[in-house]
C-alpha cells in the first residue's frame, strides 16, 4: 500500500491494513481443484496396462473388483496400494476410441496391476492417482477381506475402518527414524501370577507366539504389566499392538510404556487426535518407523510390521464392537490377525468373558491367573444387601440407601474417597408400578415413562405428557423409581453428607482421576475415575437393574461392570470394602463375593453349550419391518444345519429409541448354526442381502453377524 493510500485510509477512519489483509486472504485462498483428466486419446501403459481397483462403494451387490486402463502418464504412480479416483457408472453407450468414458468420480484403491482384464468390454481409464503412498498393503487387504467375509459385509466398508482419511500435510512430512529394540524387561508385578506371568514375558522376549487369557488382579498395576508385555515383544525385534476400550485406558498404557522405555518406541492411536496428527501417527506405523501401537478399537487394523503380539484389554467392554458396518468386534479381528501372522495373543481383564473361557477350555489359550491367596489379598471385601434386608431396614424405607451402605460410606470417608455406582444417568430415568413393578409405558407408543426434576410424567420416545397413568396389570396408581439416576443420587448424598464434596462422572462429563482426599464419587458404569491410592470403599446400587435386562449376557455384563468398579477399591488387606445391593444367592453376585470371574464364565459356558447359544454356536440377527424380515428369510438359502429363532416383536427397537420411528411393527429373527458353519451362514446372508439391494429394496432389513444383544 502506498503512502497516499495509507493517508487516505487514516482520513476515512478505516483500518489502513484492510486492503493488505484482503490481498493476503486472497493469496492464501485455496484455488479450486482441477477436475481429473478424461485421458481421451491418451496412450495406455505398455507394461501391465490394467489396474484392478476396489471402489469406495459399500453396497453389497458391488462388492467386487473393477478393472481400469492405466494411462501411460500414470504408469509410475499407479502402483498397488495407492489411492486413486475413477469414473464409475458410465453408460455402456459412452465409448470413444475403444475406451469407456463418463460417469461420476469416486475414490478407490489399486489392489493389483494386470497384463489383461477378464472383462470383455471397453475399460475406462484411471482418472487420477491421488497419492503415490501405497497405504493398502497386501496384508491389510487380505485382513479386510477376511473381516468382510466373516461379518457378511463389504470390503469397502471395512477399508473405511482400516485406512484413515488422507491428510496431504501429514503425508508430505517425513516419519521419524526407528529406534533400536529395548532390552528385556523385568517381570516385576507379573510375578504375582506365579510361574505363568514371568514365563509369558520370557516367551515373548524369545520370539515365541504364546496365546494367553490373563485374569488380572485388582488395582492399577494392569497398565504397567501390559506395557511390560509390549516391551518384551519389542525386545525380540517384533512389533506389538494393544487395543483398549477407550481413550482413558489407552492413556494409562501409553504413560506406562513411556515410563518404561521412553518416547519413540510406540504411538497412541485414538479418536481424540485430529485428522492430521492421527494420519501422521498411522503413517509412522505403516512406514515402519514405530513398531508398537496403543489405541482404541480403530487401531485393530493398524499396519504394524512384523507383528509379534496382539493384546486386548477388557474384551467384555461393548466399546470393542464397531458401530459402523459391518460392525466387527476387536477381539475377533485380532484373533484373525494372530492366525494369519502367527503372532502371540493376550486377552486381559479383571473379569472373564464366556468367549475367553471357551478359548481356555478348548486348549487354544492358556490361563494366566494368580492363586487364591494373592487374589484375596488384592481384592476388596464384598458385602451384599438382599431385598428382604431392605424390607426390614428402616433407612431403606425412608431413604435411598440401606443402613449397611450408609455405614460403608461413613467408614470409607474417614480413609479416603468412596465410589457410588449407579446403573443410570439423569434424575429418575425409569418408573414402574409400586405394587407389581410392571414398567410404566406410554399409552400412545408404548415407550417408557420417565420424570424429570419437575416430577411431570412424559414419554421418553414421543415426549407426550401423561397426567392420569394407571397400571394395566394390577390397576395401581402409584409409581416407584425402577432406577434412580446418578444426579438424583448425588443430590441425596450431598444432603446426607453436607461437609463432603460430591463429584459425578457420566456421559456429560467423565472424570479420569480423583485425588485421595475424602469425597463421594457418583458414577455410571464405565465412567468410574481412578482414585489416587484407590477408593476406600464402594457402593454398587440397584444391582437388579443390570441383572434383569432381557439379554443372554445380562449376568456376564453385570459381573463385569461390578468387578471393573470394585477393582478400583483398595484390597482387603488395606481395608477396602464393597457393598452391593443385589440378591446374594444369584450366581453373578456370588462370583463377585468370591472374586471368581473365571468360575462364573465356565459355568455360563457350560450352560450355553447345553442350550446351543454363542459362543458355542454362530448366530446372526435379521431385523426390520415384519413383512420385510419374512420376505428376506424366505429368499435366503441358509445352510442345511441352520435354525431360525423367531421372528419376534422388538419392544424397544434401537431406531425408535433414537427418535427414528419406522412404519410398521419391528421384528427380529435369530439364525443359529453349529460350529463350522459360520462362514456359510455369513455368505448366505450376504448373498441374499446383495440380491435384495440389487432389486432396489427400499424397506431396510438390518443383518448383523454375532450380535451383542441376544434377548
Amino acid at each position: 500500500m502506498s503512502s497516499e493510500d495509507e493517508g487516505a485510509g487514516e482520513r476515512s477512519g478505516r483500518e489502513p491494513e484492510q486492503l493488505a489483509l484482503v490481498r493476503e486472504m486472497a493469496r492464501q485462498a485455496k484455488a479450486p481443484k482441477a477436475k481429473p483428466r478424461t485421458w481421451r486419446g491418451a496412450d495406455v501403459a505398455e507394461h501391465l496396462p490394467v489396474a484392478r481397483v476396489v471402489v469406495d462403494k459399500g453396497v453389497l451387490h458391488l462388492d467386487r473388483y473393477f478393472d481400469y486402463a492405466v494411462p501411460k502418464e500414470l504408469d509410475a504412480e499407479a502402483q498397488p496400494g495407492v489411492r486413486v479416483r475413477v469414473r464409475f457408472s458410465a453408460g455402456a453407450g459412452r465409448v470413444h476410441a475403444g475406451r469407456r468414458e463418463g460417469g461420476g468420480l469416486i475414490s478407490g484403491f489399486i489392489v493389483d496391476r494386470l497384463a489383461e482384464s477378464d472383462y470383455d468390454g471397453p475399460l475406462a481409464a484411471l482418472a487420477q492417482v491421488v497419492s503415490p503412498e501405497p497405504v493398502l498393503t497386501p496384508e491389510l487387504l487380505a485382513l479386510a477381506r477376511a473381516v468382510a467375509d466373516r461379518y457378511a459385509g463389504s470390503l469397502a466398508d471395512v477399508l473405511q475402518l482400516a485406512v484413515p482419511p488422507r491428510n496431504a500435510k501429514a503425508e508430505a512430512a517425513a516419519s521419524p527414524g526407528s529406534l533400536p529394540s529395548p532390552g528385556v524387561p523385568e517381570a516385576a508385578t507379573w510375578e504375582r501370577y506365579g510361574p505363568a506371568g514371568p514365563g509369558l514375558l520370557a516367551e515373548l522376549a524369545r520370539g515365541g507366539a504364546p496365546r494367553a487369557v490373563w485374569t488380572a488382579l485388582p488395582g492399577p498395576q494392569w497398565a504397567e504389566e501390559l506395557a511390560r508385555a509390549v516391551v518384551a515383544t519389542l525386545a525380540s525385534g517384533r512389533g506389538a499392538l494393544v487395543v483398549l476400550p477407550d481413550g482413558r485406558h489407552a492413556a494409562r498404557v501409553d504413560a506406562a510404556l513411556t515410563a518404561l522405555v521412553g518416547k519413540g518406541h510406540h504411538t497412541l492411536l485414538t479418536a481424540d487426535a485430529g485428522p492430521q496428527k492421527r494420519y501422521r501417527q498411522w503413517l509412522a506405523v505403516h512406514r515402519g518407523s514405530v513398531r508398537a501401537v496403543v489405541g482404541t478399537r480403530a487401531a485393530m487394523f493398524a499396519p504394524v510390521r512384523d507383528l509379534g503380539l496382539v493384546a486386548l484389554w477388557d474384551d467384555g467392554n461393548e466399546n470393542h464392537s464397531e458401530q459402523h458396518a459391518p460392525r466387527p468386534h476387536a477381539r475377533e479381528v485380532l484373533m484373525l490377525r494372530a492366525a494369519r501372522e502367527n503372532c502371540a495373543v493376550l486377552l486381559g481383564s479383571v473379569s472373564c468373558t464366556v468367549e475367553a473361557a471357551q478359548l481356555v477350555d478348548s486348549g487354544w489359550a492358556v490361563p494366566v491367573a494368580a492363586d487364591r491367596a494373592a487374589t484375596r489379598a488384592a481384592a476388596p471385601r464384598v458385602r451384599t444387601i438382599a431385598d428382604h434386608d431392605l424390607a426390614r431396614d428402616e433407612a431403606a424405607r425412608t431413604a435411598r440407601l440401606p443402613s449397611l451402605a450408609w455405614q460403608a460410606l461413613r467408614d470409607g470417608l474417614r480413609e479416603g474417597p468412596v465410589l457410588v455406582q449407579v446403573p443410570r444417568r439423569g434424575y429418575v430415568p425409569r418408573l414402574a408400578c409400586e405394587r407389581c413393578r410392571e414398567p410404566a409405558r406410554c399409552r400412545h407408543c408404548a415407550g417408557p415413562l420417565q420424570a424429570a426434576e419437575s416430577a411431570v410424567l412424559h414419554c421418553a420416545w414421543c415426549g407426550r405428557p401423561e397426567a392420569d397413568w394407571h397400571c394395566e396389570e394390577c390397576g395401581g396408581f402409584r409409581l416407584r423409581a425402577q432406577v434412580t439416576g446418578a444426579r438424583r443420587t448425588a443430590e441425596e448424598l450431598g444432603r446426607a453428607f453436607p461437609s463432603v464434596p460430591v463429584r459425578t462422572s457420566g456421559r456429560e462429563q467423565v472424570l479420569d482421576t480423583v485425588d485421595g482426599a475424602p469425597a463421594l464419587v457418583v458414577s455410571t458404569p464405565g465412567a468410574e475415575p481412578v482414585a489416587e491410592g484407590g477408593y476406600a470403599a464402594a457402593v454398587l446400587l440397584d444391582g437388579w437393574a443390570l441383572l434383569n435386562r432381557p439379554d443372554l449376557r445380562a449376568g456376564e455384563t453385570a459381573l463385569w461392570r461390578w468387578m471393573s468398579a470394585s477393582a478400583l477399591v483398595r484390597g482387603q488387606s488395606a481395608g477396602g470394602t464393597v457393598v452391593i445391593v443385589a440378591e446374594p444367592t444369584l450366581a453373578p453376585v456370588q462370583a463377585l463375593v468370591r472374586w471368581d470371574p473365571v468360575g462364573f464364565a465356565l459355568r455360563e459356558y457350560a450352560e450355553r453349550a447345553e442350550l446351543g447359544f454363542p459362543p458355542v454356536s454362530r448366530m446372526a440377527a435379521v431385523a426390520g419391518p415384519q413383512a420385510a424380515v419374512g420376505e428376506f428369510l424366505d429368499a435366503v438359502e441358509l445352510p442345511a444345519d441352520a435354525e431360525i429363532l423367531g421372528p419376534v416383536p422388538l419392544r424397544e427397537p434401537a431406531d425408535r429409541a433414537r427418535g427414528r420411528v419406522e412404519e410398521g411393527p419391528q421384528t427380529r429373527a435369530l439364525v443359529r448354526v453349529p460350529p463350522g458353519s459360520g462362514t456359510a451362514l455369513a455368505h448366505a446372508l450376504k448373498t441374499a442381502q446383495a440380491a435384495r439391494m440389487a432389486r432396489g429394496g427400499r424397506v431396510p432389513v438390518r443383518v448383523r453377524v454375532d450380535p451383542l444383544d441376544i434377548g
